[in-house]
């Protein structure tokens, strides 16, 4: 590739159930076009984060936002450094930003739509895709805005050695609850107690997972639920009086033409408990503060976080499909360049 041209990842269709190779197309495009207008900024893109709800993002459906569209730029919440200043702009060169810049190695954004990162003490940028970033924030809301988990409880969390589920089992036991968190291999369930500290981590490709489950579980006050199915149909079974469940993903499902339907729904009526969707985005306001009481526990090392990074944004694609086949653990993000020296001459 010359020094006049960069790379970028359109949708080029939209898959029915499971992402497939010709789902997203590879272009390389010119630089002439990256100019900073009034209010505008050149970043270049260094991280991308993998993320579930990329899967729905594809989807020609009514959601909480618009569907990628057939030849645009796949949407992804990244980190950049800031190359180029527009005039008016309340950047300068060298900024290092967070942004939904998509798949792609530059982007021109406005001002409006970017953060500027100040790392606090004991983090680093990745960390704003993560503990500090959309991950670190739907944990933080789910559990104690619609969670509602108070000390003494049992949490059950599912995806527990994702991005999301290993900060809200970490939460859990700050909280003082019990935690239970489900994973797909030996190696997650050991990283999950060991590490992380939760009260049994049950592999749920165990043949004895059933019968481990119900003991391991016994009735629960809160359930985090990022996998949905089969998954959440056990814990509808298993519901204290006034139980709470978090539905923040169904990852079982979002490559599926004919979701699982609910059986046990009704033991949400004998035990007067509910059933909630998580949006992140509700939350925006309240950022901050929530980003200021992670960064401290960050910064003291009792809040612990894991990276599985992919080289290279051409490798994008097929990272996307290790959620899925959950051979991630902890947050998967993509590498797409270095920190540039600063100048102009970079573009």
């Amino acid at each position: 590739m010359s020094s006049n041209t960069y790379t970028k990842i359109v949708l080029r269709s939209r898959p029915e159930a499971d992402i497939l190779p010709d789902t997203f197309e590879t272009q390389t495009v010119s630089k002439d076009d990256l100019k900073a207008g009034p209010g505008e900024v050149v970043v270049q893109v260094t991280y991308l984060s993998l993320d579930p709800a990329m899967r729905g993002w594809l989807r020609d459906v009514r959601s909480y936002l618009p569907p990628v569209q057939i030849g645009e730029v796949m949407r992804a919440i990244g980190l950049g450094v800031v190359l180029q200043v527009g005039e008016g702009s309340a950047f300068k060169e060298g900024d290092l930003v967070s942004g939904t810049f998509g798949w792609t190695e530059f982007a021109v954004m406005k001002d409006k739509v970017l953060q500027q990162i100040t790392l606090p003490p004991g983090s680093m940028p990745l960390d704003f895709l993560n503990t500090l970033g959309m991950p670190g924030m739907t944990a933080y809301f789910g559990l104690n805005d619609v969670g509602q988990l108070k000390s003494g409880e049992t949490l059950l969390v599912s995806g527990a050695a994702g991005a999301v589920g290993s900060l809200v089992c970490q939460l859990g036991k700050r909280a003082g609850a019990k935690v239970i968190a489900l994973a797909g291999s030996p190696d997650k369930c050991a990283w999950l107690e060991k590490e992380l500290g939760v009260d049994k981590a049950l592999n749920y490709k165990s043949d004895t997972f059933r019968e481990d489950f119900k003991e391991a579980v016994g009735y629960l006050d809160v359930f985090f639920d990022n996998v949905g199915g089969e998954i959440l149909d056990m814990a509808l079974q298993r519901l204290n009086r006034h139980a709470r469940i978090v539905l923040c993903g169904a990852i079982s499902a979002y490559n599926s033409t004919k979701p699982r339907g609910l059986v046990n729904y009704q033991n949400l009526i004998s035990q007067r408990a509910k059933i909630q969707g998580l949006v992140v985005f509700d939350y925006a306001a309240q950022y901050p503060k929530a980003i200021s009481e992670m960064a401290v526990s960050l910064g003291d090392g009792s809040l612990k976080r894991k990276f599985h990074v992919v080289d290279g944004l051409e490798n994008a694609p097929k990272g996307l499909l290790m959620l899925f086949s959950g051979e991630n653990t902890g947050k998967l993000v993509v590498k797409v360049s270095d920190e540039p020296s600063i100048g102009p001459s970079k573009l």
